[in-house]
């Protein structure tokens, strides 16, 4: 208990040193997060990276529900962030996340989902304004509904949590006047991280959650829905390490991946009002409305998770039942990135 409320007196503090300037570290000191970042950046190293671009996934899913020309047209599906967002440590298109809600998404809604994945390897919050541009300035329209992952580099190479959570927040807000409906999953639990020890995993996962649970106050006030990625995948790589994460023991495998989309489609369908569970409160499930700071605490504390906002300073705490995915091959394939696309060289971290 008295953890969740310093975490949460925490998380405000950080989000509203996102909206109004400065910040800090919160309760943990800088000497103790450089301890436990120099640790994750070792483990990184230990396990090696090296696994290449991650599949590209863009396309029309759902295709058995309608071509493109039919009206009112495919849904319009767009996802945001880092290497989890893009699916890096798959082979195939149709194992990354994007591909995994796409697919799930046209199956709830009975309609074709068209993809566009703009997440790139090793981006901290500061690119998702360059991700935004590419959704918003073409000749596209909009999209319908975004899937942000974010938040594991930005703690890994020490950006303030003030500016990671100022950058999601208006990377948010462009996308809701826009018109599009916004998920964001949370910065995950860098203490699940296999080489990390005690006592330092103990530290990784506080800094990690007092991110998340920034995040989901910053995000909340604009209306945008988040679902917690925490230690998603913590009790299932204890139990199945060799089968949740991929060869370098850091990204997730295609069966990691699918896990961590069955937490984000409820959500995702939510914000399209296609879930066959409404916004109310279901007790027997543990949900609950609470102050957005309390509710962004508890939320980062355990896993799949959601939080979206309720009226006022409060937001609605919901455990969403969860559906399988299965992903099937983008239609067509997609074409190579065009110039103005093209990434600017970033480091392949996360």
């Amino acid at each position: 208990m008295a953890e969740g409320v310093s975490r949460a007196r925490t998380a405000r503090r950080i989000a509203a040193g996102a909206a109004y300037g400065g910040g800090g570290l919160g309760l943990v000191g800088a000497a103790a997060v450089g301890l436990v970042l120099a640790e994750v950046q070792f483990a990184k190293r230990t396990v090696g990276n090296g696994q290449g671009e991650p599949p590209r996934a863009d396309g029309l899913y759902g295709s058995e529900f309608g071509g493109p020309e039919l009206s009112p047209g495919p849904l319009r599906l767009a996802m945001l962030g880092d290497s989890t967002a893009a699916g890096l440590g798959v082979r195939r298109a149709r194992q990354t996340p994007a591909a995994l809600l796409a697919s799930g998404l046209a199956a709830v809604a009975e309609r074709p989902v068209d993809l566009r994945n703009v997440a790139l390897s090793g981006a901290m919050s500061d690119d998702l304004e360059r991700q935004t541009d590419l959704l918003l300035d073409g000749e596209l329209p909009p999209p319908d509904v975004c899937v942000i992952m974010i938040g594991a580099n930005d703690v890994t190479r020490r950006m303030p949590p003030t500016q990671s959570v100022r950058h999601l927040t208006s990377a948010v807000r462009r996308l809701r006047l826009a018109g599009a409906e916004v998920v964001v999953g949370t910065c995950p639990d860098l203490g699940t991280i296999e080489p990390v020890y005690q006592p330092l995993r103990w530290l990784a996962r506080r800094v990690s959650r007092q991110l998340a649970a920034a995040q989901t106050i910053g995000v909340v006030a604009l209306g945008a829905r988040t679902v917690s990625m925490g230690d998603l995948l913590g009790p299932e790589f204890a139990a199945n390490p060799r089968e949740m994460f991929g060869p370098d023991s850091y990204h997730p495998s295609a069966e990691g991946y699918a896990t961590a989309a069955m937490a984000v489609l409820p959500t995702l369908c939510a914000a399209l009002a296609l879930w066959p569970e409404s916004d109310l409160l279901d007790v027997a499930r543990h949900e609950d409305m609470l102050p957005v700071a309390k509710a962004a605490s508890a939320a980062a504390g355990q896993a799949g998770t959601e939080v979206t906002p309720a009226r006022g300073p409060w937001a609605l705490l919901k455990h969403r039942r969860r559906r399988r995915v299965l992903g099937e091959d983008v239609t067509p394939p997609p074409p190579p990135p065009t110039e103005t696309e093209a990434a600017p060289p970033r480091s392949t971290d996360t």
